[in-house]
């Protein structure tokens, strides 16, 4: 009896050794159907005898070979289509393989990431005073002054302009050399710009490396940003203008700079998704559950984005009429919630634009809004099955929203500071940033790419 127990302990043990051995060729082998029949006869001989004696009836011989076959020629049609999706998506952008896609990718990153520098310096320009320190404008720049006789002139030419005599009588040269070099390198750092765009974009035209659809993309953000400098100047040339009431202060139009504010604001969300769009080619899937997901998450986003930009132009009405200098409490207007004055400009639709009051308290509502409907956002996207990066960039934004809220009620009660409203200011770009970053994420892959996720299950089944 101890013998018969013997016994059947090893061939039990036999057993489990030869299943686990054909479990590790099967993973390690994928798809050779040949693992089984190439090994030692007695192996192929063992399986036999395991079907007969213990019950494995229903094990065929392809059991191992077919299915694995299946299963590996399955993913292997996936990775597959997955990279010819991907390549298909990439060639309408951009030809010449990885290394030009790199090469582009960098040089339009590099050119977001100059934009924005160029907003941010043109806001502390703008809090500083300076941007009506260079009563003449050149499309092609200038030399700074160099001696003093043309530290002078400039000075001159200032003293001329309405903003010295109402708010900067007597200002001193040395401080006068201070608001001119802020102007002068806003202007000249998006001539730089220029520069840094259309150099390189030459370059990979003559190599070959733009397609139509991009050079297409690319001429529209180059022909926005030459007529920035216009807008720029024209914005300017409202500020050196006499204002009507002897009590106003000289200020450029609030409509301009708003103007030129989202103008801005455009061609870096058009640079930063045509560089993504170049770089990440097809959006991350991983499985048609997150696809379904994202398109969820699509459906919510597009509406956030577009409160997310409206209430960063009101932000530049705010900054045109200087309307952050009003009503320095928080959450009430002064005494009240609503100031009684929000109507009394004719007609009606002004107070929307040119009264400090109704500027500042849209701005406040929207801002509100804003940071509530993101928090709604990020409670739905809880319930929703997507992608770990998705996830990550909707908690991102709502971080985002409320840094910058936060950010918005310390530069208000702290009575509009150079640094606080710069950082405000940064921080809308920021959010918009995620808020690009989050769309293009979860945008619709490409029909190659549905239809070969959509084909695994079948190819399994």
């Amino acid at each position: 009896m101890m013998a018969t127990r013997l016994g059947a302990l090893l061939r039990r043990s036999k057993v489990l050794t030869m299943a686990s051995q054909l479990r590790s060729c099967r993973n390690s082998v994928c798809g050779q159907s040949s693992i089984l029949s190439s090994s030692s006869p007695a192996l192929a001989e063992s399986l036999a005898r395991l079907r007969s004696l213990y019950g494995f009836r229903s094990m065929h011989k392809s059991l191992f070979g077919t299915s694995s076959r299946k299963m590996c020629t399955s993913a292997t049609l996936l990775n597959s289509n997955k990279a010819e999706a991907a390549s298909a998506a990439l060639k309408l952008l951009v030809n010449g393989g990885p290394r030009a896609q790199k090469m582009v990718g960098i040089w339009l990153f590099g050119c977001s990431a100059w934009v924005f520098s160029l907003v941010v310096l043109g806001g502390v320009t703008r809090l500083t005073r300076s941007g009506l320190s260079m009563t003449d404008w050149k499309f092609t720049g200038s030399l700074p002054p160099l001696s003093e006789d043309q530290w002078l002139c400039e000075f001159e030419k200032y003293q001329q302009s309405p903003e010295y005599k109402r708010v900067n009588r007597g200002m001193s040269i040395e401080d006068f050399k201070f608001i001119y070099w802020m102007e002068y390198a806003h202007r000249m750092w998006g001539r730089a710009l220029g520069v840094l765009f259309a150099v390189p974009f030459t370059y990979f035209l003559a190599k070959g490396f733009i397609t139509r659809p991009l050079g297409l993309r690319l001429s529209i953000l180059f022909a926005l940003g030459a007529g920035q400098g216009l807008i720029g100047w024209w914005m300017v040339k409202s500020g050196l203008e006499e204002p009507e009431s002897e009590y106003v202060q000289p200020r450029v139009s609030p409509y301009r700079l708003a103007t030129h504010l989202t103008s801005a604001f455009a061609i870096y969300c058009g640079m930063l998704w045509t560089a993504l769009s170049v770089v990440m080619p097809e959006p991350p899937t991983g499985s048609m559950s997150w696809v379904q997901g994202a398109a969820k998450i699509r459906k919510l986003a597009h509406p956030l984005s577009m409160l997310v930009g409206i209430t960063a132009v009101s932000g530049a009405f705010v900054a045109g009429n200087d309307a952050g200098h009003a009503y320095n409490t928080f959450p009430k207007m002064g005494d009240t919630w609503i100031p009684k004055d929000i109507f009394n400009m004719e007609p009606f639709i002004r107070n929307f634009f040119e009264n400090t009051s109704t500027v500042q308290l849209n701005h406040r509502i929207l801002a509100t809004t804003t940071l509530v409907a993101v928090g709604c956002f990020w409670l739905a996207s809880k319930k929703i099955d997507i992608h770990p990066a998705v996830r990550s960039l909707v908690g991102s934004v709502l971080g985002m929203s409320t840094l910058q809220v936060t950010l918005g009620i310390s530069t208000l009660l702290s009575y509009v500071p150079v640094s606080l409203a710069s950082a405000h200011q940064a921080g809308a770009l920021t959010l918009l940033t995620l808020v690009i970053l989050l769309m293009h994420t979860v945008r619709k892959p490409s029909p190659a790419l549905l239809k070969s996720m959509a084909s695994l299950p079948k190819l399994k089944s």
